[in-house]
């Protein structure tokens, strides 16, 4: 079929024409592309006026408001794509089959010389989280330790640049970073993710992702007063004036782990609170479980 071919982001998308020839024309686009016919465009039925004559995605295209066109986007309907989220495996597809890799975890972590596990770092804002990981990160660089952290802020300016803050949303970003800290842990990384991860729930299901014993969840316990009063980010004070919502601490819960790995409980004693220190805190427990071995 002649005519204008819009390119549209999945080739699922099915597009209604009402209005031209008196009718409505339902065009299956079977090759990711929306094909408008020719005869559409016709001098007697000026119906469909395009104001640019440049190609963008389906989303984006302008035309005139004497123009008719409507198209239906099941497959990417945010109701979809939430139902997608929440399924996860009982929307994949039957002819989807693991690719067994001749190299072994084992393998990789005989090479490393350790063994690959996550350590999830969870507290609320201002608690010191993403300090600790760059401390950890660093105490165990220097014993010949091959780690690499998730940052929660640093994620979201990639891989997670189009989620928000609400609570679907969360649950979606901690969801697709326990996923890549999985990874890190089959390659026999030390993998530390270090983020607010508010919900119990989603904290323990990327839990389940790995082997018994690989995830070992990090408890910043510091108050929410001490918490306040660094406000390193001045998003306390934002937040304390409506113009943040939904921020943890304030208006949305902060769930605390109930039988995490190690605490690292705030006090008074600026030796024991050090990042250092608590970073050593943590390299213990890896000692004592096998980790830091091949």
């Amino acid at each position: 079929m002649e005519g204008l071919a819009i390119r549209a982001s999945r080739p699922s998308i099915i597009c209604s024409l009402p209005g031209l020839d008196g009718g409505s024309q339902r065009l299956p686009l079977s090759d990711g592309f929306l094909r408008l016919p020719t005869s559409s465009y016709a001098a007697d039925k000026p119906k469909l006026v395009l104001k640019s004559a440049s190609l963008h995605p389906i989303s984006a295209v302008n035309v005139s408001a004497q123009a008719s066109l409507t198209a239906d986007f099941p497959a990417l309907s945010e109701t979809n794509v939430k139902e997608e989220r929440i399924n996860g495996d009982k929307n994949k597809p039957e002819n989807i089959v693991w690719h067994e890799s001749s190299i072994c975890r084992c393998d990789r972590q005989q090479l490393l010389q350790q063994k690959g596990c996550v350590i999830w770092i969870t507290g609320l804002s201002g608690s010191g989280k993403s300090t600790v990981a760059c401390a950890l990160s660093k105490a165990l660089f220097e014993r010949g330790k091959l780690t690499y952290t998730l940052d929660g802020d640093n994620v979201r300016h990639g891989l997670n640049r189009d989620l928000t803050f609400k609570a679907e949303d969360r649950t979606e970003n901690i969801r697709r970073i326990g996923e890549v800290a999985k990874l890190f842990a089959d390659v026999g990384v030390i993998c530390i993710a270090s983020l607010i991860s508010p919900y119990r729930r989603d904290r323990d299901e990327c839990r389940s992702l790995l082997p018994e014993g690989d995830f070992v969840e990090v408890f910043m316990d510091v108050p929410l007063s001490v918490c306040e009063s660094r406000d390193p980010k001045g998003l306390y004070k934002l937040a304390r004036a409506g113009k943040i919502k939904g921020f943890t601490g304030i208006d949305d819960p902060y769930e605390a782990p109930l039988n995490c790995e190690v605490v690292l409980k705030h006090t008074r004693d600026d030796d024991s609170c050090s990042p250092r220190q608590m970073a050593e805190h943590i390299i213990s427990y890896l000692q004592n479980k096998g980790y830091l071995e091949g």
